[in-house]
């Protein structure tokens, strides 16, 4: 009788790749995912997993998409947290405490997103955009709804440039005036975050405290007093 096939015998395979890429990311780095190890590792031939992944970007764009998932399920888990209303600095201080958690519990998933750790790949923004934005949607919903309460500092922050053709605003549903208020606030806001936990991930940041958590919380009061008015203004 006919041995069967490794792959066969792993109706799972297409997961099991990406478990592998993942560790290999984690203990070599993305720029050293490399295709025949990962089939090398699985017991399986290096044209089996073209069956699933067309070549290494291929397998990189999974990867990404994986993480930004992940990345928008905390996002949306930490607003969610915050129902109706009277709850908007809190709700918005909690996805700034997520965004951080979620680097340092999964460094290599945000440096995969966030920098440019693979040589010669290219992202398919089609195909990233969508995953992408969710992983903002958190943000801009909560930035959105203090917006509409008549909470939000807008003065004096610049609007971006409405071009409907751009690749962010091809998404959205409207892009009036309020909406670009609010997408300048959120960029202006992921900026500092961003900044901020990129500096501690890549180990760049002072030690002002321990683990950057008193300064992070710093930044993020900081925030909320610049761009959230006081309920009895």
């Amino acid at each position: 009788m006919a041995r069967p096939s490794r792959t066969s015998q792993m109706p799972n395979l297409r997961e099991s790749i990406r478990d592998v890429a993942w560790r290999q990311i984690t203990e070599s780095g993305a720029s050293s995912l490399s295709l025949r190890r990962i089939a090398r590792e699985l017991g399986i031939t290096a044209p089996a997993i073209y069956n699933y992944f067309s070549d290494r970007d291929a397998l990189v764009t999974a990867l990404i998409v994986d993480a930004y998932a992940s990345f928008g399920d905390c996002q949306h888990e930490a607003r969610n947290a915050y129902p109706g209303s009277g709850w908007e600095v809190d709700c918005l201080r909690a996805i700034g405490i997520a965004y951080r958690r979620w680097a340092l519990d999964h460094p290599h998933r945000y440096l995969l997103i966030f920098g440019k750790p693979v040589p010669g790949y290219e992202p398919p923004m089609q195909e990233i955009l969508p995953v992408m934005m969710r992983s903002l949607g958190a943000l801009l919903a909560t930035i959105g709804e203090l917006h509409a309460l008549g909470r939000l500092e807008v003065e004096g922050v610049p609007l971006p440039l409405l071009e409907p053709a751009h690749r962010f605003f091809a998404l959205m549903e409207t892009a009036d005036e309020p909406m670009l208020a609010v997408y300048a606030v959120a960029m202006v806001i992921w900026s500092r975050v961003h900044g901020f936990v990129s500096l501690e991930i890549t180990g760049q940041l002072p030690p002002f405290a321990e683990k950057g958590e008193a300064l992070y919380g710093f930044e993020l009061d900081s925030i909320c007093r610049q761009f959230v008015r006081s309920q009895d203004r």
